[in-house]
Parts: C-alpha cells; sequence; structure tokens
C-alpha cells in the first residue's frame, strides 16, 4: 500500500503513473477536497481539520513494506519507526540511518524561526525535484514488491 499526505503534495500525479506500473494501491489522506477517482487501487480519505490528522491516520495505518510519501518529518519519524519505506515529494529518503538527524535539523530550523535568527524560507519545487522524486519513489516501489513477495513466501 501506499500512503499520501495529499495536501499540497505536487507530486500525485507521478505517484499515480508509478502506482499504476507497479500495480500497488494509493490512499491519499487529505483534509479537503481530493479529485476523485474510478480506478478501484486508488483511495481518498478525508479526515477532519483537527491538528495531525491526516498524519495520526497514515501512522496509525502504515506499517512494514507499505510507502509513504510526506514532507512533514514527525510522520516521517512515526512512519520510519514502523518499517514503511519513506520518501519526501522532493525524492529525499527518510530511512533509519537518516531520520534521526532530519528530525533533529528540522527542530533546529523550528527553533531558529522563532527565535527570528531565520526567515524560514523554503526553495521552490524545481523539475529537478520532480525527477528525483519519480526515480527514488520507483525504487520504494519496488523495495515494497520486494518486500512483499518475501513475506508471502514466509
Amino acid at each position: 500500500m501506499i500512503y499520501v499526505d495529499a495536501d499540497a503534495c505536487p507530486v500525485k500525479p507521478e505517484i499515480l503513473k508509478v502506482a499504476e506500473r507497479h500495480g500497488l494501491e494509493v490512499t491519499f489522506v487529505a483534509n479537503s477536497g481530493l479529485r476523485p477517482s474510478r480506478d478501484p487501487m486508488i483511495h481518498n480519505v478525508i479526515v477532519s481539520n483537527a491538528f495531525d490528522a491526516a498524519d495520526n491516520w497514515i501512522a496509525e495505518r502504515a506499517g512494514s513494506g507499505d510507502v509513504v510519501v510526506t514532507a512533514d518529518v514527525p510522520l516521517a519519524v512515526r512512519c520510519v519507526a514502523t518499517g514503511a519505506f519513506v520518501s519526501g515529494p522532493t525524492g529525499r529518503v527518510f530511512d533509519e540511518t537518516n531520520i534521526g538527524m532530519a528530525s533533529a535539523m528540522r527542530d533546529l530550523g523550528a527553533h531558529l524561526r522563532e527565535t527570528g535568527e531565520s526567515k524560514g524560507y523554503n526553495a521552490a519545487f524545481s523539475p529537478k525535484d520532480r525527477s528525483r522524486f519519480l526515480e527514488t519513489f520507483d525504487r520504494l516501489c519496488r523495495r515494497a514488491k520486494s518486500h512483499s513477495q518475501g513475506a508471502d513466501n514466509t
């Protein structure tokens, strides 16, 4: 299963394209409207506007071998802990080797913004980011399928 933190996700078309190629189900989770799909492999979940409602929904369901797409580092931390394969929309992979540093850097950035030391501007999403995401996401989907097939053989 692929879970997508869909609010403001800039790579939804790419996710659908790769998921279809691999025959994987996709669940888009958001607290606002999503474009409906007739494809039985595509699911849309609308959660409340409560703080972290989409993150909590995904974290409660994502498990070992699932793929999660999110730009939210705290959600990535929770999903990596369950054994999910996690990528940001720019193609940044979050895993057990780098999630601690990603979380620490996020916390440092938040602190610097709160103290006024940093304005907190994010770089614009670029075609290079989209390309990197496609490559990363395809690789994670292949790993997820391998993981699933290995689990089926045990």
